[in-house]
């Protein structure tokens, strides 16, 4: 509470020109610290959230398929094998959320455009971008669900039920 005595005493012993600078530089600090929130902090989180749902539910298909995995290993199948099937099963669903989330910021862009009245466009390199992201989403956290798939002992896994 010091902090807000100290201030008491400046905005009454002060002038309005200390008044006015002091306002300005809290306005600024606060655009500054809201925009780091937007622009730095909350994408991050974005792709962990949404990575973790990928892992969720490649975990959920691996205990699902575990017979049908041990099956594919009794009959030959090596562990990259089935490591590579759920890298690509990860990936395509990464990729095929990136792809609707395009096409959702493009729609909502469009209307934007629409409505508004605003000028906006969506650049090749934004699209690019977000595709990258998301195969590596997809690549990260689509890993450990196909390392523990690969790593079935097939014995055990027929014996699953």
């Amino acid at each position: 509470m010091p902090i807000i005595k100290e201030f008491k005493e400046f905005a009454v012993k002060g002038n309005a020109v200390d008044m006015a600078v002091g306002i300005i530089i809290g306005a600024a600090f606060g655009k500054i610290v809201s925009s780091m929130v937007n622009d730095v902090i909350m994408p991050p989180i974005g792709l962990l959230v949404g990575g973790i749902g990928i892992m969720n539910i490649m975990l959920v298909s691996v205990t699902e398929r575990t017979r049908e995995i041990g099956l594919r290993k009794a009959i030959g199948a090596t562990k990259k094998d089935i490591m590579i099937q759920f890298l690509i099963e990860a990936i395509l669903m990464s990729l095929i959320g990136g792809i609707a989330g395009i096409f959702f910021g493009g729609g909502a862009s469009a209307l934007i455009a629409f409505f508004a009245g605003w000028s906006v466009r969506v650049s090749w390199f934004s699209i690019i971008l977000a595709t990258s992201f998301s195969l590596f989403v997809g690549i990260i956290f689509g890993s450990w669900p196909a390392q523990k798939a690969a790593k079935l002992d097939p014995i055990e896994a027929l014996r699953y039920e």
